[in-house]
């Protein structure tokens, strides 16, 4: 037995052990914390719950759809997606005249319309019919509660205009006395206030709200500005959080049983290097998770079948270098003989098969959409850990093992 290399390969274990015990469990290092996997990765709306709307804009004879309006409608739409404090969420364009929504967190549907598919066009309408001012000439809009004539305690929506509509605001007010100026929203009248004098503060106020929660959402879709076309719903689906949350644990188990099936095949198949590969298969997980907390992806059910897939390619990439090692050891060489050999035999079949994965997961990346990215993300991160585990630390593994001097038998390499 070789100490010095015993020893090493002991630290290795306890390295990976320790990574193991680190994503599962966190480490508090000071003021550095590492938290565990399970909180530090992302969920997508499968498995973590929440709402998932696709918008259509709609074509009008007098105003066409085009890129521009779509650009500006879901940089809208990200602004009041933003403004509910809702963390990962997402807003894409899908195709040419869709928009992809997806609210973590969140399973009402209509509230989840009534935020992002309302056009939120405000106009201040004069007694004579013209428009005043628009919402956006609105600087900002907040919901509060605000005491009416009575004294009692009601929601409002408060509104700030820029200078041109201060401006335009103290003239149709000085103009209007004693006249109604109608606030309409998406051509619905939501108040028609009196004038009662001229107001020049460039402030105003809409009432009518039932709730501080509808204040607080009109406000936000005042705030963020009106849609440049018009939005139908094409597709809404929600997702519990009870719901997500089964299926996460599903997922685990059922990809749990199916590592350690494959940790069982490859260690009575192919002996000695099985149990190596298996090793291996859990420093790539460390590795593979840990690059998820890294670069913050979001993991989803498609996500998790890239995983598992990726795992495949891995076991696959050993079982050629297996394979290869074993054809060598019939032929008479030394374990250390058949292992380089082994390795530099297998490596263009490996990275033939991972490169043409690879290549197909960029395609999935730059021309898929929502679930279709996200396998391909998983796979792509999977393919390139998986070459890395199979060309760098099962060899290096594989190496030590002989320089122990601990496993002689040719038979326990699966000769």
């Amino acid at each position: 037995m070789n100490a010095k290399y015993t020893i090493i390969f002991i630290l290795i274990l306890a390295i990976i052990g320790m990574g193991v015990f680190v994503e599962i469990n966190g480490l508090s290092l000071g003021n550095y914390d590492v938290v565990p996997i399970k909180e530090g990765i992302n969920y997508g709306l499968d498995l973590r719950g929440g709402t998932y709307v696709v918008l259509e804009a709609k074509d009008t004879p007098n105003d066409p759809v085009n890129d521009e309006k779509m650009a500006r409608a879901i940089a809208t739409i990200r602004q009041r997606v933003d403004a509910l404090g809702v963390a990962e969420a997402s807003v894409a364009k899908q195709g040419t005249k869709r928009i992809r929504v997806s609210i973590p967190d969140i399973q009402d549907q209509e509230k989840a319309l009534e935020i992002i598919g309302k056009t939120a066009r405000l106009e201040f309408i004069g007694p004579d019919e013209k428009v005043i001012l628009t919402g956006g000439q609105v600087v900002d809009s907040k919901g509060v509660y605000q005491s009416n004539e009575t004294g009692a305690e009601q929601p409002v929506v408060t509104l700030k205009f820029n200078s041109e509509g201060t401006k335009a605001f103290a003239e149709a007010t000085e103009k209007f006395i004693n006249q109604p100026i109608s606030i309409v929203l998406d051509g619905q009248v939501i108040s028609a206030p009196h004038v009662q004098n001229a107001i020049a503060t460039g402030e105003a106020v809409i009432t009518g709200q039932q709730s501080l929660e509808e204040a607080g959402n009109l406000a936000t879709l005042i705030r963020a500005g009106a849609l440049p076309v018009n939005l139908e719903p094409v597709e809404i689906r929600s997702v519990g959080p009870t719901l997500g949350q089964d299926t996460l644990s599903r997922s685990i188990k059922a990809a749990s049983i199916g590592i350690l099936l494959v940790f069982l095949f490859m260690i009575i198949y192919y002996r000695l290097p099985g149990v190596i590969a298996s090793i291996a298969l859990v420093a790539y997980m460390i590795l593979f998770f840990g690059t998820l907390v890294t670069i913050n992806t979001t993991l989803t059910l498609p996500g998790i079948a890239g995983l598992i897939l990726s795992i495949g390619m891995a076991v696959d990439a050993n079982v050629i270098i297996f394979e290869r090692i074993k054809e060598e050891l019939k032929l008479g060489k030394t374990i250390r003989s058949s292992i380089d050999s082994g390795f530099s035999n297998a490596l263009s079949s490996i990275l033939d098969g991972n490169i043409t994965t690879m290549i197909a997961g960029i395609v999935l990346f730059f021309f898929g959409t929502g679930p279709i990215k996200g396998f391909a993300v998983t796979l792509m991160i999977g393919i390139v850990i998986s070459m890395i585990t199979a060309l760098f630390i099962t060899k290096y593994l594989m190496r030590l093992v002989v320089k122990m001097n601990l496993f002689t038998s040719t038979k326990l390499y699966g000769a």
